[in-house]
């Protein structure tokens, strides 16, 4: 692991860093990680429960965006705030040998907190990090700068490459994808956070987001609690095209749809299915299919019945679309990934 400050060291300082501390060659101990680094005598006993980075706004950090050149190959960070960046490699993960070392935006390394280094993602910035081998996902408040290894795109702090289940092989496959400011905004604009599943949870010292009677295009039905079918708007017929996704009545049985991967809008969630079924011929009544809008389904996920739009293929489309349901539905949904 290189620091920018080591950056303007003489060359052959940092080539000694950065052989010291992101070279392939050495000897690895048990668990992946080399002789000098590992995970430390006094892991806490929380680190199974700690939880992700919470994505905010921040500035970028004065001097650690410039590009730079490390082994002789260039590096253009990404300052453009709105520039989307997904990419899937190895991930490994740095520990006790860089702990309480300055970070690249001049922070104390914390083995412990969920942070992480890439060599182009701004600083600071949030990330979503994915395990390809099992299918966590975390979030990543990305603080420094590295690795620069050949085919390595993120090392992880110990405690997120621990919830990514990557500590015993030391590295392994993930996808990683940044955070955007627009949906950190659409997140706090509904008084919740950005989460690893895409969907709405509250922030700290605030309730669930409950129905609401707002005004149209600031309504948000997330994580709606059961609501009496007959005291719901009466809608009209669905538009052509829904087809078995919407049902004809609300005592109808509905087949709940099988998700497939993207990024979904999610209008609402509810324990009864009669619930989630009135409000998809609402939401399917208020949207014109034949503007290329796709229809609302059910999907079950245990106890619960979703009503979604999508898949879409990214995060910025789904965003694009949210406002305009919005604007037709009255309801402001969230983004949620499979």
């Amino acid at each position: 692991m290189i620091r920018t400050r080591q950056l303007l060291t003489p060359l052959v300082v940092s080539l000694a860093v950065i052989i010291a501390g992101c070279s392939s060659t050495g000897t690895r101990k048990a668990g992946g990680y080399y002789k000098d680094d590992g995970p430390g005598r006094d892991v806490p006993a929380e680190v199974d429960t700690t939880p992700d980075a919470i994505p905010r706004i921040e500035p970028l950090a004065s001097g650690a965006n410039r590009p730079y050149t490390v082994l002789g190959k260039r590096y253009v960070p990404i300052t453009n705030p709105d520039q989307p960046y997904k990419a899937r490699g190895v991930a490994s993960w740095y520990g006790k040998k860089f702990h309480g070392n300055s970070t690249s935006i001049g922070e104390s390394y914390d083995m412990y907190a969920m942070t992480a280094a890439h060599p182009t993602m701004p600083l600071p910035s949030y990330a979503r990090v994915t395990s390809s081998v099992n299918g966590r996902t975390i979030i990543v408040r990305v603080n420094d700068r590295g690795p620069f290894h050949r085919g390595r795109i993120m090392d992880l702090s110990y405690t997120a490459a621990h919830k990514l289940g990557l500590i015993g092989g030391g590295s392994g496959e993930v996808t990683v994808e940044r955070i955007l400011p627009e949906e950190i905004r659409l997140a706090q604009s509904r008084g919740t956070v950005v989460t690893a599943n895409g969907e709405a949870a509250p922030t700290a010292g605030t309730e669930a987001v409950t129905p609401t009677p707002l005004p149209a295009s600031t309504l948000t039905m997330t994580e709606l609690e059961p609501t009496p079918v007959a005291s719901m708007t009466t809608a009209a017929p669905a538009p052509a095209g829904a087809g078995a996704a919407i049902a004809s009545a609300a005592n109808t049985p509905m087949p709940a749809a099988a998700p497939t991967a993207g990024v979904y809008l999610q209008m609402g969630a509810f324990s009864q299915p009669a619930n989630a079924q009135a409000l998809v011929r609402r939401v399917n009544s208020q949207l014109d299919s034949s503007a290329g809008n796709v229809p609302a389904v059910v999907q079950q996920n245990g106890s619960l019945y979703r009503v979604r739009l999508g898949p879409y293929t990214d995060r910025a489309t789904a965003l694009n679309v949210a406002q305009q349901v919005a604007d037709r539905t009255g309801i402001l949904p969230s983004l949620a990934t499979y």
